[in-house]
């Protein structure tokens, strides 16, 4: 039986940034169409209009199918899923308080689809972090806003950037830098391991995954004389880890780990904190980045990129970070569905009567 293609909810993000020129250009190439049934939450003016300026440049833009309901999507085309007021007009490279009420209505709506069902994974495009602040939405970020709206009271959930080769995760999210000592906790730090290691085995498909954490401080604290958390914080929740069974090593100097790449000999990195981890991953994989919120019972990715006003329209925007965010949220969705069906019946105990001239094995159900 011919595989159902997964349908990828996808939100337009701030409608004057670069979101719909990354979009386009991803499903500009008709392979794309054969991966997944895509779903944009947005408005079939402003991708027209969006597709006009990259038509300017001699770049074609996709076959688009305007849609009211999500579950009428079609095969082989970009599906505009109308959510967007048409009094909503661009204005390229301008934060405006309607655009980020575009792009709140957006994300609302594929939220609600994806709750019930009617897509599988969402994919988000940059938003801008103040302008869509509203009664609605009062969250640092993407990441706090769907922890809070799918956590249903027992989700916790992790930023991890990634790319082929380096995956980051973070202890700390979107904090400011004065208030990062305060929230760092040997139990914080044990419950992020935790998740990364299940997100590895279960996202990523990694058996005994290997995880490295960055120290706090300069030079891990250099025996106490920068600091004491290392020896306080950090090594007691990586020792906890691994009594049980948990791959942590560390805690490694953030600059010299990275520098001597060492990452490359572990499948993911525990940073304390969020420019510690993505400082040096975006400056290694900007144009391939891909953010992933784990620990949640939903697949959501984005581009590590933001809404990028200043090149708005000028048809240099790279969509690789975005196309590469779509394959992770197609390669994570079909590594969870595997472990579940793998891990829903375990192998049980098999009994082999021996008592007799003929060795029975009972497979009676338990």
């Amino acid at each position: 039986m011919e595989e159902r293609l997964i349908k990828i909810g996808i939100t337009q993000g701030d409608s004057n940034g670069i979101g719909y020129e990354v979009i386009l250009k991803s499903f500009n190439d008709e392979r794309m169409f054969e991966l997944c049934t895509p779903i944009l939450y947005g408005s079939p003016k402003l991708v027209a209009y969006y597709g006009k300026i990259l038509e300017s440049s001699e770049i074609a833009s996709p076959a688009v199918h305007n849609i009211t309901d999500a579950q009428k999507a079609v095969h082989e085309k970009l599906n505009i899923m109308r959510c967007i007021d048409d009094s909503v007009y661009a204005e390229p490279g301008k934060p405006t308080e309607a655009s980020g009420k575009a792009a709140l209505d957006s994300l609302e709506a594929a939220c609600a689809d994806l709750s019930r069902g009617v897509i599988d994974v969402l994919l988000t495009a940059p938003i801008n972090k103040h302008n869509i602040q509203s009664e609605k939405f009062r969250f640092p970020g993407h990441t706090e806003y769907l922890e809070k709206k799918f956590n249903n009271g027992t989700y916790s959930s992790l930023m991890i950037l990634l790319n082929e080769s380096l995956r980051v995760a973070l202890v700390t999210g979107h904090i400011p830098l004065a208030d990062i000592k305060k929230h760092l906790t040997a139990g914080l730090i044990r419950s992020r391991l935790d998740l990364f290691d299940e997100a590895l085995r279960q996202d990523f498909g990694i058996i005994r995954p290997r995880i490295a954490v960055l120290s706090l401080n300069p030079h891990a604290g250099d025996n106490g004389v920068i600091g004491d958390e290392e020896a306080t914080i950090i090594k007691p929740a990586i020792d906890e880890a691994t009594e049980d069974g948990i791959l942590a090593f560390g805690p490694y100097p953030a600059d010299g780990f990275f520098g001597a790449q060492t990452y490359r000999q572990f499948d993911g990195v525990l940073a304390m904190y969020h420019d510690q981890g993505l400082a040096p991953f975006k400056a290694l994989a900007m144009d391939y980045g891909v953010n992933f919120t784990a620990g949640l019972p939903i697949i959501r990715t984005s581009p590590a990129h933001g809404t990028a006003y200043d090149i708005v329209g000028k048809n240099i925007a790279n969509e690789n970070s975005f196309r590469h965010a779509l394959y992770a949220a197609l390669d994570i969705y079909r590594n969870r569905k595997s472990y579940q069906e793998a891990s829903l019946n375990p192998l049980r105990r098999q009994y082999v009567d021996r008592s007799g001239d003929r060795e029975t094995l009972d497979l009676t159900p338990d």
